[in-house]
C-alpha cells in the first residue's frame, strides 16, 4: 500500500511531466516558427538577388539532372537542349536562364513521369577549372521518378449502373515517358469492358502524343432492347495548338447486335447481327475554365468530325458526323460578399447531324443505323428525361435520330456553412432538346411517292427541330465535383414531353465528365 508521502511524490510527478510535455511542445512550435521565418527570410533574400541581378550577363556552362534512372539520356537532352541553342547567339541574362529552365521543368512535368516538385539549383563552377569564365553558371535538377507501376482498383456508381474495375498503369517502360494502359471493368449494364492503349511523346514533346489502343466490351442496352459487343481497334495523334487541343485518328471497329428481348421492335430486330465501320475522326477542344467540373468562370468548346465507310474506308456502315458542344460559366457577385461569391451562372448547348453516304466507291447513300444515330436523355445531358428518353421510338424502344439539339441553363450556389472552397454546390437548373430521324427518303427513282430527295429531306429535318418548343424539364439538386468525375442528386420535373418520351419525374441520380 503507498504512503501519503508516495501519493504526494506521484502527483508532483505527474504534473511535473506535464509541465515538461507543455515546455517541449512550446519549443518545437518557436523552433518551427523561426524555421518558418528564416524560410521566408531566404525566400525574400532569393527574390531580391534575383531582381538585382536579373539583367546580369550570364552563360551556361552545363547542365546536370540527378534522380532520372530510368529515363533515357536522349529523351533529357531533347528537353534541355533548347537552353543550350538560346544560348549560342548571345550570352544569357540571369532571369532569361531561369524563364527557360522553367520551360524545360515544364515539360517534364507534363510528361508525368517524376513527382511535381523538383529541385533547381543554380552554380559557379570552380574557379580551379581553366575552361571556366567569370559568366559561367552551372543548372543542376534534382528530380524524383513516379513509381513505375501503379495498380487500382475500385468501384463505380452512376448512370443507372453499378460496376467494378480495376487499372494497370505502367509508366515510362523505354525511358522515354511511354505509357501502357489497361483497364477491365465488370458491371450491372457494361457486363465486361476491357480497355488497352500505349501513348508515347513524339520528339519528347509533352503536347505531341501518338496512341494505339484496342477495346472488347458487351454492354446491355435495355432502352433499345438489346446488347451491343464491340471489338475496335484505333491509333490516334494528338497536339496542342494556339486554337486548343486536335486529334486525328482512325478506327476499325466490328459490332454486333445480338441478345435481343422478346418484344424488341422491328427496328432493332432489323439492326441486329453484325457490322463493320471503318473511319477517321478529327476533334478540336478548347477549354479555358477555371474548373472544368465545377466551372465558375470561362469558355469551353469541343469539335467532332467523323467519316466513316466512304471511298476507300469501305466497311458496310458509311455516314458523315458532327458534334458540336460549348459552355460557357460566369461568376456572380453578391452584395456584401467580399472577393468570391461562389454563386455562378452556366450555360451548355450540344448539337449533332449524321448524314449517309454511299458505302465505298458506291453511288447510293446507305440508311443510318441504330449504332451510330444519336441517343439523347438521361442524367448527364437531359435531365428529367430516361437515358433515350427522347427522340424517335419504335414501340418502347428508343431507336435514334439523326439529327439533334439540346441546351441547359444552371444556377449554382455554395451550401451555407460548408464554404465556397468546396467542390459542393446547389443548383437549380432547367434543360431540354429535340432529337428527330430524317424524314422519309428516297434511295431509288421508283420508291414510293411520298419519299423525298436525302438533301430536301435533311433541310425540313432540321427546319422541324425549331418548331415549338422543345422537350424541357427543371429541377434542383445537389452537384459534388470529385477529382475525377462530377456528382448530381437531382429532383426534375418535366414540362415539354413529346408523344412517345420517356420522361423521369423525381430524383435522377448522375455521374459523368462532362455534363450538359
Amino acid at each position: 500500500m503507498a504512503s501519503p508521502d508516495d501519493r504526494e511524490e506521484s502527483i508532483f510527478e505527474t504534473l511535473r511531466r506535464q509541465d515538461d510535455a507543455e515546455a517541449q511542445a512550446a519549443k518545437a512550435n518557436l523552433v518551427s516558427e523561426k524555421e518558418r521565418v528564416l524560410y521566408a527570410k531566404e525566400q525574400a533574400r532569393l527574390k531580391e538577388l534575383i531582381g538585382t541581378n536579373s539583367t546580369l550577363p550570364c552563360t551556361v556552362s552545363g547542365i546536370r539532372i540527378t534522380g532520372a534512372h530510368h529515363t533515357r539520356n536522349a529523351f533529357l537532352k531533347r528537353i534541355i537542349s533548347p537552353i543550350f541553342k538560346a544560348n549560342q547567339d548571345r550570352p544569357y541574362t540571369l532571369s532569361e536562364i531561369i524563364q527557360e529552365t522553367s520551360i524545360a521543368i515544364d515539360k517534364l512535368r507534363q510528361h508525368d513521369i517524376f513527382h511535381p516538385h523538383f529541385g533547381i539549383f543554380l552554380e559557379k563552377p570552380s574557379q580551379t577549372n581553366s575552361t571556366s569564365t567569370p559568366t559561367d553558371i552551372a543548372i543542376h535538377l534534382s528530380l524524383k521518378e513516379k513509381p513505375r507501376l501503379l495498380l487500382k482498383t475500385g468501384t463505380d456508381v452512376g448512370n443507372s449502373e453499378g460496376s467494378a474495375y480495376g487499372n494497370v498503369l505502367l509508366r515510362n517502360i523505354f525511358g522515354g515517358a511511354e505509357t501502357l494502359n489497361f483497364n477491365a471493368a465488370l458491371g450491372t449494364r457494361t457486363r465486361s469492358a476491357y480497355q488497352a492503349t500505349f501513348q508515347t511523346p513524339i520528339l519528347a514533346n509533352p503536347y505531341f502524343i501518338s496512341e494505339i489502343g484496342g477495346l472488347a466490351s458487351s454492354t446491355q442496352k435495355p432502352w433499345a432492347s438489346h446488347e451491343e459487343v464491340t471489338k475496335e481497334a484505333w491509333a490516334k495523334v494528338r497536339w496542342l495548338a494556339r486554337g486548343g487541343k486536335h486529334e486525328v485518328g482512325y478506327s476499325g471497329a466490328w459490332r454486333q447486335l445480338t441478345g435481343l428481348a422478346h418484344d424488341a421492335s422491328p427496328t432493332v430486330r432489323g439492326d441486329a447481327g453484325d457490322s463493320v465501320k471503318s473511319s477517321i475522326t478529327y476533334t478540336l477542344t478548347n477549354d479555358q475554365r477555371d474548373y472544368p467540373l465545377l466551372p465558375e468562370k470561362g469558355l469551353y468548346s469541343k469539335t467532332s468530325l467523323e467519316l466513316a465507310g466512304w471511298g476507300p474506308l469501305q466497311g458496310d456502315v458509311s455516314f458523315g458526323k458532327a458534334e458540336i458542344e460549348g459552355q460557357g460559366a460566369i461568376p456572380i457577385p453578391v452584395p456584401g460578399i467580399k472577393g468570391r461569391s461562389g454563386v455562378s451562372f452556366t450555360t451548355g448547348v450540344r448539337a449533332g447531324l449524321l448524314y449517309p453516304l454511299p458505302i465505298g466507291f458506291d453511288s447510293k447513300p446507305a440508311p443510318s443505323r441504330l449504332n451510330d444515330r444519336f441517343q439523347l436523355g438521361g442524367p448527364t445531358d437531359v435531365r428529367g428525361f430516361r437515358i433515350g428518353g427522347l427522340g424517335p421510338r419504335d414501340g418502347s424502344d428508343a431507336v435514334g435520330g439523326d439529327v439533334y439539339a439540346a441546351g441547359s441553363a444552371n444556377l449554382l450556389f455554395p451550401l451555407p456553412r460548408v464554404g465556397v472552397e468546396r467542390p459542393l454546390r446547389f443548383q437549380a437548373f432547367v434543360n431540354g432538346g429535340r432529337l428527330l430521324a430524317w424524314k422519309k427518303w428516297q434511295v431509288e427513282k421508283d420508291q414510293s411517292e411520298n419519299a423525298r430527295p436525302l438533301r430536301k429531306s435533311v433541310a425540313e429535318t432540321i427546319t422541324e427541330i425549331g418548331n415549338g418548343l422543345p422537350s424541357l424539364a427543371a429541377g434542383i439538386g445537389l452537384v459534388y465535383a470529385h477529382p475525377v468525375a462530377r456528382f448530381e442528386l437531382n429532383f426534375s420535373l418535366p414540362l415539354v414531353i413529346r408523344k412517345g418520351e420517356d420522361a423521369r419525374k423525381g430524383l435522377q441520380f448522375g455521374v459523368g465528365i462532362n455534363m450538359l
